[in-house]
C-alpha cells in the first residue's frame, strides 16, 4: 500500500489531517478511497472526515469552498507544485429524516467517529483510516478504524449495508442502484437482507433524479462488468423501474441460424459481457440499446410460407425511436444522444458492406466515431453467428483509407452551382450529392467534370435563371 503515498492526492488530504489534528481535532480517511487502498486499488480522491465544524475547517486553511456547509462539506485546496489539490472535507455528523428520498432534511455535526460511520450507506465504504499511524507502522489493519466490519465484507466479497437495510434505503434511494454497481463493478454478492430491501424499495427509486439515474446506469456499463450490473437490476426489480423498455427483451425469440445463442435479451447480455472497463458511454449505452427495437417488431414465421423466419421488420426504425425517447427522459446530452442514435441507426448496414457502391462505402466509412460503429459491430456479430468477415473487411477499409480520400475537399458547391447559372431549390442537394458520390468513386477528377455531369443528369441552367 506504500505506493499510494506518492499520490499528490494523498499527501494534500494527508496534510488536512496533520493540520486538523494538530488544532486538537480528529481527522481520518473516509469512504471509497480507504475500500480501494485497501483493495490495492488507485483512489480517483482521498475525502477526510474530521469532528471540526465546517466554519472551523474554513478559518484553518487559506484557500477552501463551501461545496455543502449544511450538510459538513468543505473543499479544502492544497497548493502542490501541479497546482491547488481539492480535498473534501465532511464534519462527523447524524442525519435526520430524508424526507425525499435523496439528502437529510437536517444534519447535526458529531464529535464521534462511529456515529459518523453509522449513517454510510454500505460496509466497505465505512471504513476510517489514519494515514499517519499507517505511516509509522506500515501495517494496513492497525490503521483502519472499523465499526462495522466492512473489511471481513471486503474479503469475503459482500455488499451489506450499513444496520437496518430497508432505513439506509429509505434515507437515500440512490443507495440502492450504487449496491448494484459496487456489486458488479467488484464482482462482489449482495447480502441477502440487503438485498431482500432492495427488492422491496426498487419501485420507489423513481424518486431519484433522472440525471442520478442516468450517471449510475452510466458507470454500470462502462466499469467493466456491465452484465452483472444489468443482470442484478433486473432480477433487483430495478431494471423495470429504470429502463421498462429492456425488460421487454426477456424471451423474445430470435432466428436460430443467426442467433444461436438465444433470445434478444441473452443477445444483448453477451454483448454487456464484451465491454471492456473505460468503454466509451455512447458505445456503450450503443450496445444496450442496438436492438431495443426487436421486441416490438418480433414476427412469427408463417408456416404458410416455406423457409419463412422470425422477423423483426423495421427493427432498427422503431428502435431508433424507442432510444430517442429514452435518452430523452433520462436527459441525456444533444451530442450523445446523436451518437447513441447512429450507432442503433447504422448497426445493420454491415450486412450490406460488401455490396456498397465505393461512395455509399466512404460515407459509412467517414461515420463519425465510426471506431465505435466498428466496436458494436464486433461485439454484435460476437455475441451471435461468431462471422467475423465483415467486421475485418471494414476495419481493414477504414484503416487503410486516409480521411481526405473519404472526405475529400468538394470539387463543386453550392456557389459553384450559383455561378454556373443554376437556382437554388430542391434539386440542389441532388445535384451536390450527385457530383460527391461521382468524386469518391474516382469517376470525375476536376470542377469541370462535376459541372458537366450536373448539365448531363440535371440539363443545362434556363435562360431566365442565367439571366
Amino acid at each position: 500500500m506504500n505506493h499510494f503515498t506518492d499520490n499528490p492526492k494523498y499527501k494534500a488530504a494527508r496534510e488536512i489531517v496533520v493540520v486538523l489534528r494538530a488544532a486538537g481535532h480528529q481527522a481520518y480517511f473516509a469512504g471509497g478511497c480507504v475500500r480501494d487502498m485497501l483493495l490495492g486499488v488507485e483512489p480517483k480522491d482521498f475525502d477526510v472526515a474530521t469532528s471540526a465544524t465546517p466554519d472551523v475547517v474554513m478559518a484553518m486553511f487559506t484557500k477552501t469552498y463551501s461545496v455543502g456547509s449544511h450538510f459538513g462539506v468543505i473543499l479544502v485546496c492544497i497548493p502542490t507544485e501541479d497546482g491547488d489539490l481539492p480535498t473534501e472535507v465532511a464534519t462527523y455528523r447524524h442525519d435526520g429524516a430524508y424526507s425525499d428520498g435523496r439528502r437529510p432534511d437536517a444534519v447535526r455535526f458529531s464529535v464521534d467517529a462511529r456515529e459518523d460511520v453509522l449513517r454510510r450507506d454500505f460496509t466497505i465504504n465505512g471504513m476510517l483510516f489514519d494515514p499517519i499511524l499507517f505511516e509509522k507502522t506500515d501495517n494496513a489493519a492497525a490503521a483502519t478504524l472499523d465499526f462495522v466490519g466492512g473489511r471481513e465484507d471486503l474479503q469475503a466479497g459482500i455488499i451489506r449495508a450499513i444496520g437496518d437495510p430497508a432505513l439506509r434505503f429509505a434515507e437515500d434511494k440512490l443507495r440502492m442502484l450504487r449496491g448494484v454497481r459496487f456489486a458488479s463493478r467488484l464482482d462482489y454478492q449482495i447480502e441477502p437482507h440487503t438485498m431482500k430491501a432492495i427488492r422491496d424499495a426498487a419501485a420507489s427509486i423513481v424518486q431519484v433524479s433522472l440525471e442520478r439515474i442516468r450517471d449510475e446506469l452510466t458507470m454500470m456499463l462502462t466499469e467493466g462488468r456491465a452484465r452483472k450490473a444489468f443482470e442484478l437490476l433486473d432480477t433487483t426489480g430495478l431494471l423495470n423501474q429504470v429502463l421498462p423498455e429492456a425488460v421487454k427483451m426477456h424471451g423474445v425469440e430470435q432466428p436460430p441460424q443467426y442467433h444461436p445463442e438465444g433470445d434478444v435479451w441473452i443477445h444483448t447480455m453477451l454483448l454487456l459481457e464484451k465491454l471492456p472497463a473505460g468503454s466509451s458511454p455512447t458505445l456503450a449505452w450503443g450496445a444496450l440499446f442496438h436492438d431495443i427495437g426487436k421486441p416490438a417488431t418480433f414476427r412469427r414465421p408463417d408456416p404458410n410460407r416455406l423457409g419463412d423466419r422470425i422477423r423483426f421488420d423495421g427493427h432498427v426504425e422503431v428502435g431508433v425511436r424507442i432510444a430517442q425517447s429514452i435518452l430523452s427522459r433520462l436527459r441525456f446530452s444533444n451530442d450523445d444522444t446523436e451518437q447513441i442514435l447512429a450507432l442503433i441507426k447504422n448497426h445493420m448496414r454491415f450486412a450490406d458492406i460488401l455490396h456498397m457502391r465505393e461512395s455509399t462505402l466512404k460515407r459509412f466509412l467517414r461515420l463519425p466515431k465510426f471506431e465505435e460503429h466498428l466496436a458494436l459491430h464486433w461485439m454484435d456479430a460476437s455475441s451471435a453467428h461468431g462471422d467475423l468477415r465483415l467486421y475485418a473487411f471494414a476495419k481493414e477499409r477504414f484503416e487503410a483509407t486516409p480521411i481526405e480520400t473519404m472526405r475529400p475537399r468538394l470539387l463543386v458547391t453550392g456557389k459553384n452551382l450559383i455561378e454556373a447559372g443554376y437556382r437554388p431549390g430542391p434539386e440542389f442537394k441532388q445535384m451536390l450529392e450527385i457530383a460527391e458520390d461521382a468524386q469518391l468513386e474516382g469517376r470525375i477528377t476536376t470542377t469541370e467534370d462535376a459541372l458537366a455531369l450536373v448539365r448531363e443528369q440535371f440539363g443545362a441552367p434556363s435562360v431566365s435563371t442565367q439571366n
